[in-house]
């Protein structure tokens, strides 16, 4: 998280300052530009097994952070097309199941734990640097913050990281056995591509995303077919 919140000071300040500079050049950035995206979801594994999605537990939690530069069509102001770069992260919490991201079968183990010593949280989490490219409305380019907006769109990544985090190793019977935290990283069950379709439906700077992946979380045959899907709140401007 404090690399998330470094990331969302970064952008905050670099967006502020590309605007304050463009908006001496150039009306647009006043119009509904929306140059900064923060999007905060839930993640779903779609096709996960019965065997793995049965295990997954909470609010699996997501967060994206986008830098957008923003085009209305001249033909129509309440048109635009968005292109943007930024960091989009998910994270699937699992109960008494490790995933084995480090091993080195040839299929991507999922061990349950039920019977020994497990962890009390454990998680797979994911990053990756994105292109979002969207098709914009905005039923006001000259009051954004009072407008209906909607867009769609894709985003394209690559795999900045990919780790499993465990803490608080207890006993089958709930017992504290230490409170160590024991994180694994590696990429190589990943598709470390990935290709996403989006949408978003809002007013002013509040709006409900969607995004699905194209392309499968996993490379073929490590694991079964598994897509994310993301749900949740957008908050942007500027």
């Amino acid at each position: 998280m404090r690399k998330l919140f470094a990331i969302l000071l970064a952008s905050v300040s670099f967006t502020s300052a590309f605007a304050q500079i463009t908006s001496k050049k150039n009306n647009i950035v006043n119009q509904a530009g929306d140059h900064l995206m923060i999007q905060l979801g839930t993640n779903i594994w779609n096709g996960a097994p019965d065997s793995v999605s049965s295990r997954i537990k909470g609010f699996n939690r997501s967060a994206n952070v986008y830098l957008m530069l923003n085009k209305p069509f001249k033909s129509n102001p309440k048109l635009s097309a968005a292109i943007g770069i930024g960091v989009g992260t998910s994270n699937i919490y699992f109960n008494k199941m490790n995933v084995l991201i480090e091993s080195t079968k040839s299929t991507l183990p999922f061990i349950r734990t039920d019977t020994g010593s497990s962890y009390k949280k454990y998680k797979l989490s994911t990053a990756y640097l994105e292109i979002p490219v969207e098709l914009r409305f905005t039923s006001r380019p000259d009051n954004p913050n009072k407008a209906l907006k909607a867009a769609i769109g894709v985003k394209v990544g690559t795999m900045l990281n990919a780790h499993t985090k465990g803490s608080i190793l207890q006993t089958a019977s709930g017992a504290k056995l230490n409170t160590a935290t024991v994180k694994q990283s590696s990429k190589s069950y990943f598709n470390t591509t990935r290709l996403a379709a989006t949408a978003r439906l809002g007013y002013g700077i509040f709006s409900v995303y969607g995004s699905y992946n194209i392309t499968n979380i996993f490379k073929d045959g490590v694991a079964k077919d598994t897509k994310l899907l993301q749900i949740g709140l957008t908050i942007s401007g500027l």
